[in-house]
């Protein structure tokens, strides 16, 4: 079985969860505030978007960091 080696460490993957976060919110927020007052020019949505699969991924790096296991797809690579 292969061993998790290489790639951000705890530090990195949680400083990526939290700056997904802080984009994700913010993002949203700019989405809830009525057109006239929203900063024109920046996809909201596909940030928000963006933010959620990086957080979604980095969340699952952080699991196998914690646990020891490294993240494995159903065709088991």
């Amino acid at each position: 079985m292969p061993t998790v080696t290489g790639g951000p460490g705890l530090t990195v993957s949680l400083g990526v969860i939290v700056a997904a976060f802080l984009v994700a919110a913010i993002a949203t927020w700019q989405l809830r505030r009525p057109y006239e007052k929203r900063v024109h020019g920046v996809p909201w949505f596909a940030l928000q978007f963006l933010a959620a699969a990086t957080f979604f991924v980095m969340a699952a790096h952080l699991v196998s960091l914690l646990t020891g296991h490294p993240l494995q797809g159903r065709a088991g690579y």
